[in-house]
């Protein structure tokens, strides 16, 4: 098949990776191209894709460069930048000669035009649902436009009542790149971005109530926070080991014998989690969104916000069998089920373009398809 894997643009798609979506956006697109599709990757011009993988520029570079999400989210600089990034993509779509596209973005913009010009398309929603993103998801689902969340329980996030068009296909990752380690340190470990909904503070807070040394790895997002908030926690078994990525942080995360995992959002899945469990972590959890949904009896868990109870939580977590971690992503989360599961959706929205049109209408002003998201497919 031609597939177009479009990523979000807030960060370049490259080792090591910013986060989540960039980590899974590079991961689907290598393993599409391993099972021989050919894969054209739509993301930020910095982005480094994986071999085999074709690039198209979205953008020159990553749009947090310019207009960095703590400071731009939700004004009118930022939503237009966005808004012509992917009206240029629109027509690439409409022009590129592609059997199915698999969306990524948070944009608006790819679901309604594959709903008004019958696009074969899978939109993986990544995060709770926002307006504007919700309104066009809510529209524009139809038997070639199909979705998915990563759990379960955010798929009721994003519809009361999901309709059939709405699928769940858990994160996957190559285990091989996440060696199991049968004993760990005494040490607890925490990685992701740094910036307050992911709750390293936290992290830090709990693992000095418990005694545990904890060393912290990511991207500084949002340097006044971690200025204010992490940085004077540091010491006395608490450092900042930087920011790792591939078999670096993989042999950082084996040695350690446990993960603290501190979303304070409702979190949609948790790829570090499965990351961490790969090499044999249990996790001392912040119970928040679909968390034990993915993390199961290979966790301990504490409420948000209470460093206390996630102290007893680590402690606890410490004592969990190692081989089970491992066992429940390798049964449960790996690349190849994600992408088997991708492709099922695939070949069934490219068998539904050319079928008969349903009672629905979908008349593209009845769907408010923006202009030039409507000039893409002219």
């Amino acid at each position: 098949m031609q597939i177009a894997v479009l990523a979000h643009i807030r960060h370049p798609v490259a080792p090591p990776f910013p986060g989540g979506m960039e980590a899974h956006a590079w991961h689907l697109s290598r393993a599409l191209a391993a099972r021989g599709h050919a894969v054209t990757l739509f993301a930020s011009g910095d982005s480094r894709p994986p071999p085999g993988v074709a690039l198209h520029p979205v953008v020159e570079v990553h749009y947090d460069r310019r207009f960095p999400w703590h400071a731009f989210h939700g004004t009118d600089t930022l939503n237009a930048h966005l808004d012509a990034a992917f009206a240029g993509v629109c027509r690439a779509l409409a022009e590129g000669g592609f059997d199915v596209v698999h969306n990524n973005t948070l944009n608006r913009f790819p679901p309604r035009m594959a709903r008004a010009h019958r696009l074969p398309m899978l939109s993986s929603m990544h995060v709770p649902p926002f307006d504007a993103l919700g309104r066009a998801m809510r529209d524009s689902l139809a038997p070639w436009h199909l979705a998915t969340t990563t759990s379960a329980l955010q798929r009721t996030r994003w519809w009361d009542a999901p309709p059939r068009e709405a699928r769940v296909v858990g994160n996957g990752i190559a285990l091989d790149d996440w060696p199991f380690v049968a004993e760990g340190d005494g040490t607890a470990v925490w990685a992701g971005r740094i910036t307050p909904n992911k709750g390293p503070h936290l992290a830090a807070q709990a693992a000095r109530i418990a005694g545990v040394p904890l060393t912290l790895f990511g991207a500084i997002e949002h340097r006044d926070y971690f200025e204010a908030e992490v940085k004077p926690q540091l010491g006395d078994g608490i450092r900042y080991g930087g920011h790792l990525g591939g078999a670096d942080l993989a042999a950082e995360i084996g040695r350690a014998s446990a993960l603290l995992f501190t979303p304070l959002w409702d979190e949609p899945f948790g790829l570090v989690a499965i990351e961490a469990m790969a090499c044999g972590l249990p996790v001392a959890a912040v119970e928040m969104g679909a968390v034990r949904e993915v993390i199961g009896d290979c966790g301990a868990y504490a409420p948000a916000d209470d460093p206390q109870a996630l102290a007893a939580a680590l402690r606890r977590a410490m004592a969990l069998p190692r081989a089970a971690a491992r066992a429940r992503v390798a049964a449960r989360f790996s690349v190849a089920a994600m992408v088997e599961g991708y492709e099922a959706l695939y070949a069934e929205a490219i068998a539904a373009r050319d079928a008969p049109a349903s009672a629905i209408d979908y008349a593209a002003h009845e769907l408010r398809i923006a202009p030039a998201v409507m000039a893409a497919g002219a």
